[in-house]
């Protein structure tokens, strides 16, 4: 387990979220590359990239797949091989686990009554391509309205020119139908980390106790010093939800940070959690960090928005 000094030589404290700077405002094209090609069996995948970090999106299947460092030829992100190229479902619903990073509404407890199932997730949400736009040194995904919640989905991806941060904005626009109530749900699959880290206190300052989510039993967690420290059970599939915008994946030789900024006196999804982990059970050891809008009823011609930065930084393996 790493411990709190590790941490703090990491840089990792800065990873705390700053009201209203947090976000970077817009792309710079300048330093940035947008080409297109093959990628793990899809012909059109299309790589975002600068001279420090790449990102890989697929938008055959709405989702940015990997995101690296440049020249090389694997990342943080979990990708399913047994899905490569694949548009076929996996499970009973018909919903192919591809790995990545992908958006859902929240809160899902709502699917059955918006949509008439619990699963799998909303069509217009996951597992449908998405239309690429190219332009200003970004790479937007253009969703087909879920006919259920009568909302459409953008995705706008970008580098900066500088250094390993990607940042994608999702927006929920409300097209069509009646009010909805939801909320935007940024989920990335990454590999089997040493841990997962999140603030242990919110961004009040007071201490953050984990909500237990989806019946599951508590995962294995250690709070050390102003950190929670969570770390995948090969047996068990476990989740839990903070109210942070803050979440730390740390492997062997790198680190991810993710950050949003949070909406002071806002509800959020699942027991006001703003964030949250889920571990998988082998023989797919991934883990999902999880950073989650505030709800919003919508009504037709309006939207919502949800920025998350993407920090990708070396480490030397300890």
């Amino acid at each position: 387990m790493m411990k709190p000094a590790s941490l703090a030589a990491l840089g990792i404290a800065l990873l705390l979220p700053c009201p209203g700077g947090a976000q970077p405002a817009s792309p710079d094209p300048v330093g940035v590359r947008i080409t297109r090609g093959e990628y793990h069996g899809w012909p059109d995948a299309v790589f975002l990239s600068n001279d420090k970090v790449e990102a890989v999106i697929v938008p055959a299947v709405g989702r940015v797949m990997q995101f690296r460092f440049a020249g090389e030829a694997d990342g943080p992100f979990w990708e399913n091989p047994a899905a490569d190229g694949r548009r076929a479902g996996q499970d009973a619903g018909g919903w192919v686990n591809y790995g990545g990073d992908k958006v859902w509404p929240a809160p899902q407890s709502a699917w059955p009554r918006i949509t008439g199932r619990g699963w799998p997730p909303p069509a217009g949400f996951d597992g449908r391509p998405a239309r690429a736009e190219i332009g200003d040194g970004a790479v937007t995904l253009v969703f087909p309205p879920d006919p259920a919640y009568g909302l459409q989905v953008r995705r706008r991806i970008w580098l900066a020119p500088d250094a390993r941060r990607m940042v994608i904005t999702t927006t929920f626009e409300k097209t069509s139908g009646g009010p909805v109530e939801a909320g935007i749900w940024t989920i990335v699959q990454l590999r089997d980390p040493r841990e997962v880290d999140a603030p242990a206190r919110d961004a009040a300052g007071s201490a953050s106790s984990p909500v237990l989510l989806g019946g599951y039993a508590p995962p294995k967690t250690k709070t050390e010093g102003a950190w929670l420290a969570v770390t995948r059970d090969p047996a068990a599939n476990h989740k839990i939800g903070l109210h942070t915008g803050a979440l730390v994946w740390i492997g062997s030789s790198a680190v991810l940070r993710l950050f949003m900024d949070l909406a002071p006196g806002a509800r959020y999804p699942d027991q006001n959690s703003s964030a949250e982990i889920y571990t998988n059970a082998d023989p797919l050891p991934y883990v999902e960090l999880e950073l989650l809008g505030p709800l919003a009823t919508l009504k037709p011609g309006e939207r919502i928005d949800q920025t998350v930065t993407y920090l990708l930084e070396r480490r030397d393996r300890q």
